[in-house]
């Protein structure tokens, strides 16, 4: 007489721990996955603050109307950004100034330009250049002209401000 098995069957018991563990290592795979996509997002938000936001650009042009200097607004760091496109410099008794300029009202200075280099910031709020229709560069005695004062000289460089969409 052959004896009867009770009970569930060997190979159901290996199939039944084969998909648990199958199932707990796909959890910590998703797990796992879920926390490097929290981390990529954390680190791309990050790239994004840190990537300058420029708002207002104005290319200013010398009497031939060949580019002279490049100015843009930076939103986050309250600075404008210039940078020089040709070789024209002040002499050793004069400074450059910047100028914005807007219907109806007077020029007003935004900075006197200090640096020889090929770039250089002046702090600016978007207050100080969100009315602007026109930036202008004119030479002035050296440190600028006094507060309050206008241009001395003709405008050396000249152009319309632009404002971009972000």
């Amino acid at each position: 007489m052959a004896e009867e098995r009770q009970g569930v069957s060997g190979w159901w018991r290996a199939a039944t721990i084969a998909l648990l563990v199958l199932l707990s290592v796909g959890a910590a795979a998703s797990a796992s996955m879920f926390e490097q996509f929290k981390a990529q997002i954390q680190h791309i938000q990050t790239q994004l603050k840190d990537t300058a936001q420029v708002k207002y650009i104005a290319l200013l042009m010398d009497d031939k109307q060949a580019p002279a200097m490049l100015v843009t607004m930076n939103l986050q760091d309250n600075a404008l950004q210039i940078q020089r496109l040709n070789a024209v410099t002040e002499g050793r008794e004069d400074s450059m100034q910047l100028w914005a300029m807007s219907d109806g009202d007077p020029v007003r200075s935004l900075g006197v330009i200090d640096s020889k280099g090929k770039t250089l910031r002046l702090p600016a709020t978007e207050r100080d250049f969100a009315s602007a229709t026109t930036l202008a560069i004119s030479v002035e005695d050296k440190g600028g002209a006094r507060p309050g004062q206008g241009p001395r000289l003709p405008y050396l460089f000249k152009g319309s401000v632009i404002q971009k969409a972000l």
